[in-house]
């Protein structure tokens, strides 16, 4: 027996967050397991820079998002925001196994991706993919037969019948070694190319 038929299937937790008039498509691996979730929503770690990063470039303070008092994210906030400026979230991977039962995308097993194309005919106006790691860069674009670009370098290819850049980001998770200011730089530049930003 394979060894990972060990392990259990999980599926996405969520429905894609699309509004109609996104312009830019966040898309990570996975979430992380519920004991690390201090919401219901998309990147729901505290460990993890994702809201930090947004709060910073829309409202220039990393804290935005935060409720300090309770140690949690402002939700309402976040989907009235994301809402707002046109940004969906999603993630690559629809069904997946942990090898090791944690939210390392080095041992995230993709056991069924993303219908991506699907995902984008309700996103009509979105043109832009932001793919947030290496495990959600290849997912991605491996059924195009192309290779994941650097980090901060974009590639173009046809999905849903239209051109799509695919830019590729650092990782948000805290272990990726990289400050949160110039992570946010990064960020910054895709919203500003979707014009999401000026």
């Amino acid at each position: 027996m394979n060894e990972e038929s060990n392990y259990s299937t999980e599926r996405h937790p969520w429905e894609p967050f699309a509004p109609s008039g996104a312009r830019v498509l966040f898309l990570g691996s996975f979430p992380p397991p519920r004991k690390r979730w201090t919401m219901e929503f998309y990147y729901p770690n505290r460990q993890n820079d994702f809201w930090k990063i947004m709060g910073e470039i829309f409202f220039g303070d990393a804290s935005h998002f935060i409720l300090k008092e309770e140690k949690a994210f402002n939700l309402p906030l976040i989907i009235e925001t994301m809402t707002e400026k046109g940004i969906a979230l999603y993630d690559t991977g629809l069904e997946v196994k942990r090898l090791k039962g944690n939210a390392s995308d080095n041992f995230l097993q993709i056991v069924t991706p993303t219908d991506i194309a699907g995902l984008m005919t309700k996103m009509p106006h979105c043109c832009t993919i932001a793919v947030t790691g290496e495990k959600a860069a290849a997912t991605l674009l491996t059924p195009y037969s192309e290779t994941p670009p650097a980090i901060g370098q974009k590639r173009e290819i046809e999905i849903a019948g239209r051109k799509v850049e695919v830019w590729r980001m650092p990782s948000t998770s805290r272990a990726y070694p990289l400050p949160l200011a110039e992570k946010a730089a990064y960020y910054r530049r895709i919203l500003e190319a979707a014009k999401v930003i000026f």
